[in-house]
């Protein structure tokens, strides 16, 4: 394996840095000074939709999807240092239209979608004019276990009907969001990974109410939103079926292997930035008459986070590299293992970061306790640690087998 960077990611590289100092950073607090004025959920930041022009215009748009000729180019070793450094920063990665979950949604209408769900879905997605979401999870089962989803998709002559309940239905707040990707049941007599499909369902179908907007620890991420929705009689075209009836499990798993590492990736450069603000803030105060860089338990945390980091970053660049070159299926532990790895590398260095700013790090005037709050999040979607766990030591037990 080799993780040197080619001259393309270099370059990349520079130009992400310099708009992310010019662009990104300085107008952090105007985003969310222009969410504060109006109703969070009813009008975009008009300083996102700037930001993302100028991301167009300078060349740094659509840098996901690997092999495929909607994007970039790049692999997903290449990606990986970008994407980090996107993740420094809550509101860059839709700046550069690079936001889950509308990357692992492009990526399903990729791969799956028809040419007709392309020119509907895709290509304003691919634009940027509108935003989607992921209906999978459910509130009255266990949705760690996909396998668990008992929202109905039940043909109908030329029309499948859903009914169901999801939530935290991530981006579905946000105004611009016309389209959902919903997985649930159409053949409960079927195996088991065959019951299931997914359905392309506009949100303004008669039949769907979002119910509300579920907060994570009290951060509502407007816009963007997480929700509770609800599918009633919801009757959309035959054609809108993805792939196939009972592809649903598949699709999910081929969907959740970029989307997992990409949130790994961004989580890298959370950890980062969370390491570059504590280095910063212990040396510029004093405490008991020395520098808190001079305390032997903050260098500690310095030196610990800095392993921490340079290690998960390396696996995260292995599961990469394996995904280009053997596949995501070949990939899947080293997948697992660093969704299980990153965010608590990354919540370990935060919550460190925020002792040593004190209580200013508990607030909103510094990015901390919003970027732990977020990654918190991470050990959960996309499959909790536990159920990563379980896979990683089946794979292993599986060799001695």
């Amino acid at each position: 394996m080799n993780f040197n960077h080619t001259d393309k990611v270099k370059e990349y590289q520079a130009r992400l840095t310099e708009f992310m100092d010019e662009y990104v950073y300085p107008n952090e607090k105007l985003y969310k000074e222009q969410i504060d004025k109006h109703d969070p959920f009813s009008k975009v930041p008009p300083i996102m939709e700037e930001l993302k022009v100028k991301a167009k215009e300078k060349g740094l748009w659509n840098l996901f999807l690997p092999e495929s000729e909607y994007g970039e180019g790049l692999t997903n070793l290449e990606y990986a240092p970008l994407c980090e450094i996107m993740g420094r920063s809550s509101i860059a990665p839709e700046v550069f239209n690079c936001a889950a979950p509308d990357t692992g949604n492009m990526e399903v209408l990729v791969r799956y979608g028809t040419e007709e769900h392309k020119e509907q879905w895709l290509k304003p997605l691919l634009d940027g004019e509108i935003r989607s979401c992921f209906s999978m999870t459910e509130p009255d089962v266990a949705s760690s276990d996909a396998t668990n989803i008992q929202a109905s998709i039940v043909r109908d002559g030329d029309e499948y009907i859903i009914n169901g309940t999801k939530w935290w239905s991530s981006g579905a707040g946000d105004p611009r969001c016309k389209i959902a990707i919903v997985m649930g049941k159409n053949d409960p007599e079927a195996p088991k990974h065959e019951q299931q499909s997914m359905i392309l369902v506009p949100l303004d179908t008669p039949g769907v109410t979002i119910k509300r907007i579920l907060p994570v620890f009290g951060y509502d991420h407007a816009p963007h939103g997480h929700a509770e929705i609800e599918y009633k009689n919801v009757r959309v075209p035959a054609s809108n079926m993805l792939w196939g009836e009972g592809k649903g499990f598949a699709i999910a798993q081929g969907r959740l292997g970029p989307g997992r590492i990409h949130h790994c990736m961004r989580t890298i450069g959370a950890a980062e930035r969370a390491l570059e603000e504590m280095s910063k803030r212990v040396l510029q105060r004093t405490a008991f008459g020395k520098k808190l860089a001079d305390q032997g338990v903050i260098q500690e945390w310095i030196a610990e986070a800095r392993i921490d980091i340079e290690q998960a970053r390396l696996l995260t660049l292995k599961a990469a590299f394996m995904m280009d070159t053997v596949g995501n299926k070949e990939a899947k532990a080293e997948i697992a293992m660093i969704k299980v790895v990153a965010p608590n590398m990354a919540l370990k260095i935060i919550d460190r970061a925020i002792q040593a700013f004190g209580a200013a790090g508990v607030s909103d005037d510094f990015t901390l306790a919003a970027a732990w709050a977020n990654i918190r999040t991470l050990r959960l979607a996309d499959g909790p640690d536990e159920v990563h766990k379980r896979a990683i030591a089946r794979y292993e037990l599986k060799k001695y087998l």
